[in-house]
């Protein structure tokens, strides 16, 4: 194949080589418009799975590598004057620079032919495109052949918010990946240093716009800008100074990280690669694994499938998911800086533990097994902040309490609906299912969403507290559970609004019943979709009766003898309706701004806490992102939703998202709400639950010791094993779980059997 390779990075000039190494029969070329020397950036981190893959592909080469290398194993952590050191993460770095020399002698032994400030025009690239088989397309972050068939490959760039500079320094960062936060007169400053070879660092600055502007960076030369970086870090620079990138045409200037997602990747006999492809933040050092695992996919794609068309279409399928994968734990880690302001008050063993885990790659466990020291004496402080000194348990073992209440663990069984009761009234099944689940070890038990009156069912099937035989039913169930138990019982009392009058869960979901259909009513006339009822739109007197009928649940509830009560405010139901312009369309004072439409649901709120015992706590669930872009309830909303509920001595925020709207777009995936979560508690300084695709004893602690939530919800797991906290303590090692006392000789045995790496199954 005659094939012409539009730049002369990593990307460009392994992917020759592997061709080459394929079948020297090729002929490649590589077009590069800067000099053989010039590169952007200082260091290129790679990881050792990525060195063997070299190693595998072309020996010779990836043993020329690795004699350049600096190892590292440590990530130093440097805030509030703290210095945390955990080990285990294996890293290595190289010269950017010192890899293309690399990579280019190799090529050129191989017979590769390289053309260097050889700029590719809109023009010349068709005019490859014409004369070779094959143009890859490795041509960078500014790719021009992208830019060129945008059409076909439709690009999504998305500029991020920090600023940042890619620096270089002679001081030594040998022993460990280095983070530096510092606080300034203008805000806070943070770098990225790490060792590349046994004289020189990459040393990135970034900080967040407002930052940058109060500085002037914006108006100041480059050594001016420089300076000033100096300055800032110079208790760690320890006298040597930064130095500007001196080998690129460009030097080293302030820049936002843009983030390219590519629909396609290739267009006729045109494949994009590396940055020109997908871009991954430098916070996660993966951008030169991108580019050099991608060549080496694609060109064993072209050896070994029929055609070239063939190749290209399993070179993508087999890349994007890799691609994907780590663009996503990119995009945690820089959201995560670009929010870092928010966790710069945490402990710095918590800010240290959030920091290691930002990607979502790393767990819990994970760390255990990186640096089992450094994990248990963090796991230490979180007892020790729980009131729990001397122990080294998991942090989901934590005791946690709310008012007078305590839960001996931070665990919860979610609210999951059952759709058992008649006429509004729990029944056996209801108290076996929250038996078991109070027996299973959680320290907190939901409810179901238990309505207040019998048009504010969601179906016939959902229990109520406004009869006094419902209140008895209750009684009874949170009567065993404190006789026989540890756990507390929460009350999730709720309207339906425009979502009631609909059948069972496991027949058609939110579908309006086929006859005996009650009257509904909502904030506005809006029905929740064309088959269901049109609802009323409350008049003051409907608000007034409603609010009673949560007063007079909440008080039902407290004879009955729950221990906390949490208000329904999401998913699209009654007040949830309120609080979301998408279904409050009012234009009165409950209607228009977000103060409006909070306007009835706080007043319900006060009413409840007015009536609750004050050494009760009080929870409100939320929806804390419509998925409906700027038309909806959006995180920035959810966290001032959040401050009014603490000013209405509200205790906790249980932070659900979505279920509002037909027409929203979630986006789904593990732990998918927990940074919602972690967004109200840090900003709006209240406690939280996180809830949404939690499903691992990983997910649990790390949230915690993370900060991101204080309770963490446990939903379908409990449906499926009742014991599921139990089970896991058996897992984790954990003896001091308490196991109810006839169920003792099966905790033996199944702590025996873990204890072997066995279990029942």
């Amino acid at each position: 194949m005659r094939i012409a390779c539009l730049g002369g990075g990593p990307a460009g000039l392994y992917f020759a080589i592997s061709m080459k190494l394929q079948d020297p029969s090729h002929e490649m070329v590589v077009i590069e418009r800067n000099r053989a020397d010039d590169t952007f950036g200082w260091g290129v981190v790679l990881s050792d799975e990525t060195l063997d893959n070299l190693a595998a592909n072309d020996p010779v080469s990836a043993e020329r590598i690795r004699e350049h290398f600096a190892y590292w194993d440590d990530i130093a952590v440097v805030h509030k004057g703290v210095k945390t050191v955990s080990t285990g993460h294996g890293f290595c770095g190289i010269g950017r620079r010192q890899l293309l020399i690399l990579l280019q002698e190799r090529a050129r032994e191989l017979g590769v032919e390289m053309r260097f400030e050889t700029d590719a025009t809109e023009a010349s690239i068709e005019q490859y495109r014409q004369e070779y088989d094959l143009v890859l397309a490795a041509d960078g972050l500014n790719s021009r052949t992208r830019q060129t068939y945008a059409e076909h490959f439709k690009p999504d760039i998305d500029v991020r918010a920090c600023k940042f500079v890619w620096l270089g320094t002679h001081q030594t960062f040998n022993d460990a990946f280095t983070f530096i936060f510092e606080h300034t007169e203008h805000g806070w400053v943070w770098a990225h240093a790490y060792q590349f070879d046994k004289d020189t660092a990459t040393f990135i600055v970034e900080c967040s716009e407002a930052t940058w502007q109060a500085f002037g960076f914006g108006e100041m030369s480059q050594q001016e800008s420089i300076a000033v970086c100096e300055r800032v870090f110079a208790k760690h620079l320890d006298g040597h100074a930064l130095m500007t990138n001196a080998n690129h045409i460009r030097g080293s200037a302030w820049i936002n990280f843009p983030r390219v997602l590519c629909e396609r990747w290739s267009y006729e006999n045109v494949v994009l690669m590396g940055d020109a492809a997908a871009t991954a933040h430098f916070s996660i050092g993966s951008g030169s694994k991108l580019a050099l695992e991608s060549a080496i996919s694609l060109a064993n794609c072209l050896h070994s499938e029929s055609s070239m068309q063939a190749a290209v279409a399993r070179y993508e399928e087999e890349r994007r998911f890799e691609v994907l994968r780590l663009q996503s734990a990119a995009r945690n880690s820089t959201e995560w800086f670009e929010q870092v302001e928010r966790y710069l008050d945490l402990d710095p063993v918590q800010f240290n533990y959030s920091l290691l885990t930002r990607s979502q790659r790393i767990s819990h466990e994970n760390l255990r097994v990186r640096d089992p020291q450094w994990l248990e004496s963090a796991e230490r402080w979180f007892q020790t902040q729980a009131g729990n000194p001397g122990s080294a348990r998991a942090p989901m073992f934590a005791p946690y309490k709310l008012r007078d209440m305590t839960l001996i663990n931070r665990v919860v069984v979610s609210p999951m609906a059952q759709y058992k009761a008649v006429d509004g009234c729990p029944t056996d099944w209801h108290f076996s299912h929250y038996a078991e689940r109070a027996k299973g070890g959680a320290g907190l038990v939901y409810t179901e969403m238990t309505c207040v009156s019998p048009t504010g069912r969601i179906t016939p099937g959902c229990p109520g507290l406004y009869a006094p035989e419902h209140e008895a039913a209750w009684k009874r169930l949170c009567d065993f559970v404190h006789t026989e138990t540890k756990a507390k019982l929460c009350a999730q009392i709720g309207h339906s609004g425009a979502k009631g009058s609909t059948q069972l869960g496991w027949q058609e979901m939110d579908a309006p019943l086929a006859d005996g259909n009650w009257p509904i009513m909502s904030a506005s006339d809006l029905p929740w979709s064309a088959r269901n009822q049109v609802p009323k739109a409350m008049d003051r007197h409907d608000m007034d009766r409603v609010r009673d009928e949560f007063v007079s649940a909440a008080q039902m509830a407290d004879r009955a003898g729950f221990d906390m009560i949490e208000i329904h405010a999401a998913h699209g139901y009654l007040l949830s309706s309120f609080i979301t312009p998408l279904t409050n369309h009012r234009d009165d004072e409950y209607g228009g701004s977000l103060d409006n439409r909070l306007r009835y649901p706080l007043e319900v709120i006060n009413a409840v806490r007015s009536v609750w015992p004050a050494h009760k706590p009080l929870a409100v669930r939320i929806s804390a992102n419509d998925w409906c872009g700027e038309e909806g309830i959006t995180p920035d909303d959810a966290v001032e939703i959040a401050k009014r509920l603490r000013d209405a001595e509200v205790d906790i925020v249980d932070v659900s998202a979505g279920q509002t709207w037909t027409q929203a777009k979630p986006v789904y995936g593990r732990m998918f709400q927990t940074p919602f979560s972690d967004r109200i508690r840090n900003e709006a300084s209240i406690a939280t639950m996180a809830v949404g695709n939690i499903y691992q004893a990983d997910h649990v602690n790390s949230i915690l010791i993370a900060g991101r939530a204080d309770l963490v919800c446990i939903a379908r797991p409990h449906l499926a094993d009742p014991y599921w906290l139990l089970h896991v303590a058996a897992g984790l090692g954990d003896s001091e779980v308490e196991w109810p006392a006839p169920y003792r000789a099966g905790a033996d045995q199944l702590q025996r059997l873990a204890e072997r790496g066995e279990g029942w199954v």
